[in-house]
């Protein structure tokens, strides 16, 4: 019996756990997918076959599976869980081939943190920046291969771009991919050229900015904290004060205290 729960849903990409209780040693009837999927196993392990080769998968072994592709499945070891990544090839610089690919260390952090940003509650950016570095780490690439030359003048331009359409709040900020869509670039490339521009992730600057804002809304003598995470694009108002702690060791309540703001 196979179970689905969504951690994360957008146009661009879904998260989800993946659980199968079934027992069976034989393979199952073929099934095809229309989308690029990343699978990683969290727990158990599995047989697929796809392209006539067979694979064992277990929390070393993840693959990456492409539109179209034929598969079929085995569980002779039991029941397993994954984690099932699907995403449209324009989030990244090049799609991953269809294939079996070994987890290594790196790779096994990448989704461990992507599964820890599904919970923090901010999907269009911290959640999209790990997920597009652990389907990056997974694939095997590296910088060399996926830059064959110098861009620095782009790059700072790149960067400079990202950082007055978050500044000045446009309407496509509010989400990494559609930053990226008005930028031009690929989210993968913005992401990647924003970090090594700045010195910190997209996720980390946008928050930098919305803390500062929280800053001023507290200090101008806004009492409801709720309507001001809303207003400042944060999922709710536990999500404001964690980000708030984060960067300045302050609550927003202890933040109306040092502000002379507390009433």
């Amino acid at each position: 019996m196979l179970s689905a729960s969504p951690l994360a849903r957008r146009p661009e990409f879904t998260v989800s756990v993946v659980g199968c209780r079934s027992d069976h040693t034989r393979w199952s009837e073929p099934e095809t997918h229309d989308s690029h999927r990343l699978v990683l196993v969290r727990t158990g392990r599995f047989r697929r076959l796809a392209d006539g080769a067979d694979a064992d998968l277990d929390p070393t072994m993840a693959y990456f599976g492409a539109p179209g592709e034929e598969e079929r499945f085995a569980h002779p070891a039991g029941g397993d869980t994954c984690t099932s990544i699907t995403f449209r090839p324009s989030l990244l610089e090049r799609t991953p081939a269809a294939r079996t690919v070994y987890v290594d260390a790196r790779v096994d952090l990448a989704h461990r943190r992507l599964v820890a940003a599904a919970g923090s509650g901010d999907v269009e950016y911290a959640l999209t920046e790990e997920l597009l570095r652990l389907v990056t780490a997974a694939s095997g690439e590296t910088a060399g291969a996926r830059e064959t030359r110098t861009r620095a003048a782009a790059d700072r331009a790149l960067a400079a771009a990202a950082r007055e359409a978050i500044l000045e709040g446009a309407v496509e900020s509010a989400e990494l991919v559609g930053l990226a869509a008005l930028l031009k670039v690929s989210p993968y490339r913005l992401s990647r050229v924003f970090s090594r521009q700045m010195g910190v992730s997209l996720t980390r600057y946008r928050n930098r900015v919305r803390v500062t804002r929280a800053m001023e809304g507290i200090a101008e003598g806004a009492t409801g904290l709720a309507e001001l995470a809303t207003r400042l694009g944060f999922s709710d108002q536990a999500h404001l004060t964690r980000t708030v702690r984060e960067h300045v060791g302050h609550t927003p309540t202890a933040l109306r205290r040092l502000l002379g703001t507390a009433r």
